[in-house]
């Protein structure tokens, strides 16, 4: 199941932390990645791999640099399945309750 790497993925701090790099710089090596974590470059790689598998990273080559990209389409489909229709049901309740708690009719 493809929401099985994805939860996988984001489990890990390192792995969350590489998303919101890229989040906040897309499009970087592995070298500018690794300026910003306290882990050698195999490790970063390895995170990296798992983050490709769950296809949350994409790459593109450019010569003899591999650059990494955020793809939050993954993220949006948990999003979706996941959250949101719980979030309905919340917000639901809390509108109820703002009504009730000023007289308005339902």
């Amino acid at each position: 199941m493809h929401d099985d790497k994805v939860f996988k993925a984001l489990a890990d701090p390192t792995r969350r932390k590489l998303l919101d790099l890229l989040y906040e710089k897309n499009g970087q090596t592995l070298g500018q990645l690794c300026e910003n974590l306290d882990m050698a470059r195999q490790s970063a790689t390895q995170h990296l791999e798992i983050l490709e598998a769950a296809n949350l990273v994409s790459t593109h080559r450019r010569g003899r640099e591999k650059l990494h990209f955020i793809n939050p389409v993954p993220i949006h489909e948990v999003y979706e399945r996941w959250v949101r229709k719980f979030e309905t049901q919340r917000l639901s309740l809390l509108h109820d309750l703002k009504q009730d708690l000023e007289g308005e009719p339902k």
